[in-house]
Protein backbone atom coordinates (compact mmCIF):
# COMPACT_ATOMS: atom_id res chain seq x y z
CA UNK A 1 0.00 0.00 0.00
CA UNK A 2 1.13 3.66 -0.86
CA UNK A 3 0.40 7.06 0.08
CA UNK A 4 -0.05 9.37 -3.15
CA UNK A 5 -1.54 12.90 -3.59
CA UNK A 6 -3.26 14.10 -6.72
CA UNK A 7 -4.02 17.91 -7.16
CA UNK A 8 -6.76 18.75 -10.19
CA UNK A 9 -6.11 22.80 -10.57
CA UNK A 10 -9.54 23.65 -13.02
CA UNK A 11 -10.93 26.88 -13.64
CA UNK A 12 -13.20 27.17 -10.80
CA UNK A 13 -11.53 24.98 -8.13
CA UNK A 14 -8.27 23.74 -6.90
CA UNK A 15 -9.19 19.98 -4.84
CA UNK A 16 -6.76 17.94 -3.04
CA UNK A 17 -6.72 14.14 -2.62
CA UNK A 18 -4.08 12.12 -0.40
CA UNK A 19 -5.29 8.69 -0.68
CA UNK A 20 -3.96 5.10 0.33
CA UNK A 21 -3.31 2.86 -2.90
CA UNK A 22 -4.64 -0.98 -2.30
CA UNK A 23 -2.68 -2.98 -5.48
CA UNK A 24 -3.64 -6.08 -3.76
CA UNK A 25 -6.07 -8.07 -6.31
CA UNK A 26 -5.28 -6.33 -9.31
CA UNK A 27 -7.37 -3.82 -9.23
CA UNK A 28 -6.03 -0.60 -7.31
CA UNK A 29 -8.47 0.87 -4.63
CA UNK A 30 -8.16 4.26 -3.25
CA UNK A 31 -8.85 4.50 0.59
CA UNK A 32 -9.41 8.46 0.99
CA UNK A 33 -7.14 9.98 3.76
CA UNK A 34 -7.83 14.13 2.70
CA UNK A 35 -10.39 15.16 0.09
CA UNK A 36 -9.97 18.88 0.00
CA UNK A 37 -12.15 21.45 -2.40
CA UNK A 38 -10.96 25.36 -2.33
CA UNK A 39 -12.77 27.92 -5.05
CA UNK A 40 -10.24 30.01 -6.16
CA UNK A 41 -11.71 31.14 -10.20
CA UNK A 42 -8.11 30.32 -11.53
CA UNK A 43 -9.72 30.86 -15.03
CA UNK A 44 -11.37 34.26 -14.55
CA UNK A 45 -11.37 36.17 -17.48
CA UNK A 46 -9.32 33.98 -19.24
CA UNK A 47 -12.36 33.40 -21.91
CA UNK A 48 -11.68 37.36 -22.82
CA UNK A 49 -8.01 38.15 -22.00
CA UNK A 50 -6.34 34.96 -22.35
CA UNK A 51 -4.35 35.65 -19.42
CA UNK A 52 -4.62 34.42 -16.14
CA UNK A 53 -5.27 37.12 -13.60
CA UNK A 54 -3.04 38.15 -10.90
CA UNK A 55 -5.72 37.86 -8.28
CA UNK A 56 -6.48 34.08 -9.22
CA UNK A 57 -3.02 33.54 -9.25
CA UNK A 58 -2.85 34.29 -5.67
CA UNK A 59 -6.07 33.04 -4.68
CA UNK A 60 -4.41 29.62 -6.06
CA UNK A 61 -0.95 29.48 -4.52
CA UNK A 62 -2.14 30.53 -1.26
CA UNK A 63 -4.50 27.20 -1.67
CA UNK A 64 -1.53 25.23 -3.35
CA UNK A 65 0.64 26.11 -0.10
CA UNK A 66 -2.07 25.14 2.53
CA UNK A 67 -1.95 21.49 0.24
CA UNK A 68 1.46 21.56 0.67
CA UNK A 69 1.69 21.33 4.65
CA UNK A 70 -1.31 19.02 4.64
CA UNK A 71 0.61 16.49 2.03
CA UNK A 72 3.86 17.17 4.16
CA UNK A 73 1.58 16.39 7.43
CA UNK A 74 0.19 13.05 6.04
CA UNK A 75 3.31 11.96 4.42
CA UNK A 76 2.61 11.09 0.95
CA UNK A 77 5.44 9.79 -0.95
CA UNK A 78 3.73 10.80 -4.48
CA UNK A 79 2.64 14.03 -5.63
CA UNK A 80 0.57 14.13 -9.31
CA UNK A 81 -0.41 17.93 -9.80
CA UNK A 82 -2.59 18.13 -12.98
CA UNK A 83 -3.98 21.66 -14.66
CA UNK A 84 -6.62 21.67 -17.08
CA UNK A 85 -8.55 24.16 -19.12
CA UNK A 86 -7.99 27.70 -18.06
CA UNK A 87 -4.47 27.17 -17.89
CA UNK A 88 -4.35 25.59 -21.53
CA UNK A 89 -5.99 28.61 -22.46
CA UNK A 90 -3.61 31.04 -20.84
CA UNK A 91 -0.61 32.67 -22.56
CA UNK A 92 1.12 33.05 -19.28
CA UNK A 93 0.69 30.48 -17.79
CA UNK A 94 4.79 29.69 -16.73
CA UNK A 95 4.05 32.31 -14.09
CA UNK A 96 1.38 29.60 -12.98
CA UNK A 97 3.77 26.62 -13.68
CA UNK A 98 6.65 28.37 -11.73
CA UNK A 99 4.89 29.20 -8.68
CA UNK A 100 3.69 25.97 -8.25
CA UNK A 101 6.67 24.20 -8.94
CA UNK A 102 8.24 26.54 -6.32
CA UNK A 103 5.40 26.00 -3.63
CA UNK A 104 5.35 21.79 -4.20
CA UNK A 105 8.17 20.82 -5.40
CA UNK A 106 6.66 18.94 -8.32
CA UNK A 107 6.12 20.00 -12.09
CA UNK A 108 2.24 21.11 -12.70
CA UNK A 109 1.49 19.55 -15.88
CA UNK A 110 -0.94 21.32 -18.45
CA UNK A 111 -2.56 17.74 -19.78
CA UNK A 112 -4.64 18.03 -23.01
CA UNK A 113 -8.15 17.71 -23.64
CA UNK A 114 -7.84 13.92 -23.95
CA UNK A 115 -5.78 13.59 -21.48
CA UNK A 116 -8.18 15.08 -19.29
CA UNK A 117 -10.93 12.98 -20.39
CA UNK A 118 -9.00 9.67 -19.77
CA UNK A 119 -8.20 10.58 -16.27
CA UNK A 120 -12.06 11.48 -15.77
CA UNK A 121 -13.39 8.47 -17.31
CA UNK A 122 -10.71 6.08 -15.08
CA UNK A 123 -11.89 8.00 -11.60
CA UNK A 124 -15.64 7.98 -12.17
CA UNK A 125 -15.51 4.27 -13.11
CA UNK A 126 -13.45 3.06 -10.77
CA UNK A 127 -16.31 3.15 -8.17
CA UNK A 128 -19.36 2.43 -10.14
CA UNK A 129 -20.84 -1.06 -10.93
CA UNK A 130 -19.00 -2.79 -13.86
CA UNK A 131 -21.14 -2.40 -16.77
CA UNK A 132 -19.12 -5.29 -18.74
CA UNK A 133 -19.55 -4.26 -22.80
CA UNK A 134 -22.39 -1.60 -21.95
CA UNK A 135 -20.89 1.91 -23.65
CA UNK A 136 -21.02 4.24 -20.48
CA UNK A 137 -20.48 7.91 -21.35
CA UNK A 138 -19.53 10.03 -18.91
CA UNK A 139 -19.74 13.91 -18.94
CA UNK A 140 -17.56 15.79 -16.80
CA UNK A 141 -18.83 19.46 -16.73
CA UNK A 142 -16.18 21.96 -15.95
CA UNK A 143 -15.42 25.89 -15.79
CA UNK A 144 -13.91 26.25 -18.43
CA UNK A 145 -14.33 22.71 -20.60
CA UNK A 146 -16.66 19.82 -20.71
CA UNK A 147 -14.96 16.37 -21.77
CA UNK A 148 -17.34 13.80 -23.59
CA UNK A 149 -15.37 10.17 -22.47
CA UNK A 150 -16.90 6.78 -23.84
CA UNK A 151 -15.51 3.45 -22.87
CA UNK A 152 -16.81 -0.22 -21.42
CA UNK A 153 -14.88 -2.37 -18.94
CA UNK A 154 -11.87 -2.33 -21.10
CA UNK A 155 -11.22 1.51 -21.36
CA UNK A 156 -11.68 4.29 -23.27
CA UNK A 157 -12.75 4.19 -26.89
CA UNK A 158 -13.73 7.36 -27.77
CA UNK A 159 -13.28 10.94 -26.11
CA UNK A 160 -13.53 15.13 -27.11
CA UNK A 161 -12.91 18.02 -24.70
CA UNK A 162 -14.75 21.21 -25.78
CA UNK A 163 -14.06 24.64 -24.50
CA UNK A 164 -17.83 24.89 -22.62
CA UNK A 165 -18.08 24.99 -18.98
CA UNK A 166 -19.92 26.99 -16.14
CA UNK A 167 -17.13 29.79 -15.63
CA UNK A 168 -16.69 30.47 -19.51
CA UNK A 169 -20.66 30.65 -20.08
CA UNK A 170 -21.79 32.84 -17.38
CA UNK A 171 -18.48 35.24 -18.07
CA UNK A 172 -19.08 34.83 -22.31
CA UNK A 173 -23.51 35.22 -22.11
CA UNK A 174 -24.91 35.41 -18.55
CA UNK A 175 -24.16 38.30 -17.16
CA UNK A 176 -27.70 39.33 -16.17
CA UNK A 177 -29.36 37.97 -12.75
CA UNK A 178 -31.06 36.35 -13.65
CA UNK A 179 -29.83 35.31 -17.48
CA UNK A 180 -32.63 37.41 -19.98
CA UNK A 181 -34.11 34.88 -22.79
CA UNK A 182 -31.23 36.07 -25.33
CA UNK A 183 -28.23 35.54 -22.93
CA UNK A 184 -29.69 32.14 -22.53
CA UNK A 185 -30.07 31.70 -26.39
CA UNK A 186 -26.55 32.38 -27.06
CA UNK A 187 -25.26 30.82 -24.52
CA UNK A 188 -27.09 27.20 -25.92
CA UNK A 189 -25.94 27.80 -29.21
CA UNK A 190 -22.54 27.76 -28.03
CA UNK A 191 -23.55 24.62 -26.33
CA UNK A 192 -25.15 22.93 -29.16
CA UNK A 193 -22.26 23.63 -31.24
CA UNK A 194 -19.44 22.29 -28.70
CA UNK A 195 -21.97 19.08 -28.66
CA UNK A 196 -22.44 18.43 -32.27
CA UNK A 197 -18.28 19.24 -32.34
CA UNK A 198 -18.17 16.33 -29.17
CA UNK A 199 -20.21 13.74 -31.49
CA UNK A 200 -18.01 13.88 -34.69
CA UNK A 201 -15.66 12.05 -31.99
CA UNK A 202 -17.50 10.16 -29.49
CA UNK A 203 -20.59 8.01 -30.75
CA UNK A 204 -23.39 9.58 -28.64
CA UNK A 205 -25.92 7.19 -30.20
CA UNK A 206 -24.54 4.11 -29.07
CA UNK A 207 -24.81 5.50 -25.32
CA UNK A 208 -25.82 2.77 -22.48
CA UNK A 209 -25.49 4.56 -19.26
CA UNK A 210 -24.55 8.57 -19.16
CA UNK A 211 -22.64 9.57 -15.73
CA UNK A 212 -22.28 12.95 -14.91
CA UNK A 213 -19.12 14.27 -13.00
CA UNK A 214 -17.87 17.57 -11.16
CA UNK A 215 -18.98 20.00 -9.24
CA UNK A 216 -21.81 21.41 -11.50
CA UNK A 217 -23.62 18.13 -12.27
CA UNK A 218 -23.48 16.99 -8.48
CA UNK A 219 -25.16 20.45 -6.91
CA UNK A 220 -27.79 20.16 -9.66
CA UNK A 221 -28.58 16.59 -8.31
CA UNK A 222 -28.43 17.82 -4.69
CA UNK A 223 -30.89 20.69 -5.85
CA UNK A 224 -33.12 17.83 -7.85
CA UNK A 225 -33.37 16.04 -4.50
CA UNK A 226 -33.87 18.76 -2.22
CA UNK A 227 -31.31 17.97 0.17
CA UNK A 228 -31.25 19.38 3.47
CA UNK A 229 -27.15 20.27 2.83
CA UNK A 230 -24.48 18.93 0.90
CA UNK A 231 -23.94 15.42 1.52
CA UNK A 232 -21.66 13.45 -0.82
CA UNK A 233 -23.45 10.21 0.69
CA UNK A 234 -26.48 11.12 -0.74
CA UNK A 235 -25.47 12.55 -3.86
CA UNK A 236 -23.15 9.58 -5.73
CA UNK A 237 -24.64 6.77 -7.64
CA UNK A 238 -27.78 8.52 -7.60
CA UNK A 239 -29.46 8.12 -11.12
CA UNK A 240 -32.71 10.98 -11.75
CA UNK A 241 -34.67 10.69 -14.21
CA UNK A 242 -34.08 13.17 -17.34
CA UNK A 243 -36.95 15.05 -17.14
CA UNK A 244 -36.32 15.24 -12.96
CA UNK A 245 -32.66 16.31 -14.02
CA UNK A 246 -33.43 18.92 -16.50
CA UNK A 247 -36.03 20.71 -14.05
CA UNK A 248 -33.67 20.92 -11.57
CA UNK A 249 -31.21 22.61 -14.35
CA UNK A 250 -33.79 24.84 -15.74
CA UNK A 251 -35.00 26.07 -11.46
CA UNK A 252 -31.28 26.70 -10.76
CA UNK A 253 -31.11 29.05 -14.19
CA UNK A 254 -33.77 30.93 -13.39
CA UNK A 255 -33.29 31.95 -10.03
CA UNK A 256 -31.54 35.24 -8.30
CA UNK A 257 -28.19 34.92 -7.34
CA UNK A 258 -30.18 35.95 -3.99
CA UNK A 259 -32.20 32.56 -4.36
CA UNK A 260 -29.45 30.23 -5.35
CA UNK A 261 -27.37 31.78 -2.07
CA UNK A 262 -30.48 30.85 0.35
CA UNK A 263 -29.91 26.99 -1.08
CA UNK A 264 -28.55 24.75 2.05
CA UNK A 265 -26.70 22.38 -0.24
CA UNK A 266 -24.81 25.76 -2.56
CA UNK A 267 -21.05 25.76 -2.35
CA UNK A 268 -20.66 30.06 -2.01
CA UNK A 269 -17.92 29.70 -4.93
CA UNK A 270 -20.71 28.22 -7.46
CA UNK A 271 -23.79 30.54 -6.75
CA UNK A 272 -22.77 33.03 -9.95
CA UNK A 273 -22.07 30.05 -12.54
CA UNK A 274 -24.29 27.06 -11.14
CA UNK A 275 -26.98 28.46 -13.63
CA UNK A 276 -24.71 28.02 -16.84
CA UNK A 277 -23.35 24.85 -15.35
CA UNK A 278 -27.54 24.08 -15.61
CA UNK A 279 -28.25 25.10 -18.85
CA UNK A 280 -24.90 22.78 -20.40
CA UNK A 281 -26.04 20.10 -18.28
CA UNK A 282 -29.62 20.30 -19.63
CA UNK A 283 -28.58 20.81 -23.09
CA UNK A 284 -26.37 18.01 -22.88
CA UNK A 285 -29.54 15.71 -21.21
CA UNK A 286 -31.65 17.03 -24.20
CA UNK A 287 -29.10 16.21 -27.53
CA UNK A 288 -28.37 12.88 -25.48
CA UNK A 289 -31.97 11.64 -25.23
CA UNK A 290 -32.23 12.43 -28.90
CA UNK A 291 -29.28 10.51 -29.90
CA UNK A 292 -30.69 7.98 -28.61
CA UNK A 293 -34.03 7.91 -29.86
CA UNK A 294 -35.28 8.28 -25.85
CA UNK A 295 -33.55 5.24 -24.80
CA UNK A 296 -31.55 7.03 -22.23
CA UNK A 297 -33.94 7.82 -19.61
CA UNK A 298 -31.75 8.68 -16.79
CA UNK A 299 -28.08 9.94 -15.72
CA UNK A 300 -25.81 8.47 -12.87
CA UNK A 301 -24.08 11.47 -11.06
CA UNK A 302 -20.59 10.64 -9.66
CA UNK A 303 -18.63 12.10 -6.70
CA UNK A 304 -15.79 10.72 -8.13
CA UNK A 305 -14.26 12.53 -11.08
CA UNK A 306 -10.57 13.19 -12.76
CA UNK A 307 -9.10 13.74 -9.18
CA UNK A 308 -9.63 10.03 -8.85
CA UNK A 309 -8.29 9.21 -11.77
CA UNK A 310 -4.97 11.07 -10.99
CA UNK A 311 -4.49 9.23 -7.89
CA UNK A 312 -5.10 6.27 -9.19
CA UNK A 313 -2.38 6.90 -12.65
CA UNK A 314 0.71 8.08 -9.69
CA UNK A 315 2.81 4.70 -9.74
Amino acid sequence: MSRVAAIDCGTNSIRLLIADIDADGGTPRLTDVVREMRVVRLGQGVDATGELSRDALDRTFAAAADYAAMIREHGAGKVRFVATSATRDAGNRQVFVDGIRDLLGVEPEVITGDEEAALSFAGASSVLPSRGGDLVLVVDLGGGSTEFVMGNADGVIAARSVDVGCVRMTERHLRSDPPTAAQIQAAEADVDAAISEAALTVPLERTAVVVGVAGSVTTITAHALRLPEYSPEAIHGTELGLDAGRDACTDLLAMTREGREALPYMHPGRVDVIGAGGLIWRRVLERLAEATGGRIATAVTSEHDILDGIALSIS
